[in-house]
């Protein structure tokens, strides 16, 4: 039994970390980037369901009203944190989902995390903790072979 469980290890070992790093630079560009959908107009794709409208992104008109009611942040005012969110949202997950700058863009998203965490809707730890763990992951293994970092770290490691 013992050497059974021993080669199931092994074998969950092998892995590849570029696999794992490839489906959470997927997964959580997505969840930020749907979330960045419903705060602008004008600009909507969606891989999966094949939507598809290029146009000038805006803020929704709902957006400002939204971070003025409910998505109360310190120090900004709800203009400033509506257009900085819908912006993050937007930018960092194309860069972590091509693989570019990925450390750093998950770290934004892990600081955007814990301010929704913590001022916006603290009873939600277990989807945030979800989306930390992520990150982290990514923060401290990087983004894996399949990614424009890697490409750049071949290049200059010449």
């Amino acid at each position: 039994m013992n050497n059974l469980i021993t080669r199931a290890i092994a074998l969950l070992e092998k892995i590849p970390h570029s696999l794992i790093a490839f489906i959470a630079r997927f997964s959580i560009a997505a969840v930020f980037w749907k979330s960045g959908q419903t705060k602008v107009e004008g600009l909507a794709i969606d891989l999966i369901d094949g939507t598809f409208q290029f146009g000038w992104p805006r803020l929704a008109d709902s957006t400002i009203a939204l971070f003025k009611s409910e998505y109360h942040v310190p120090l900004l005012s709800p203009d400033v944190a509506a257009h900085l969110a819908a912006f993050a949202e937007h930018f960092f997950p194309v860069l972590i989902l091509v693989g570019f700058a990925t450390r750093f863009s998950a770290l934004a998203l892990l600081g955007m995390t814990l301010t929704i965490q913590l001022f916006v809707y603290p009873d939600a730890y277990p989807t945030h903790g979800t989306w930390a763990a992520v990150l982290l992951y990514l923060m401290t293994t990087g983004p894996g072979k399949l990614s424009i970092d890697h490409l750049i770290a071949r290049h200059f490691s010449r």
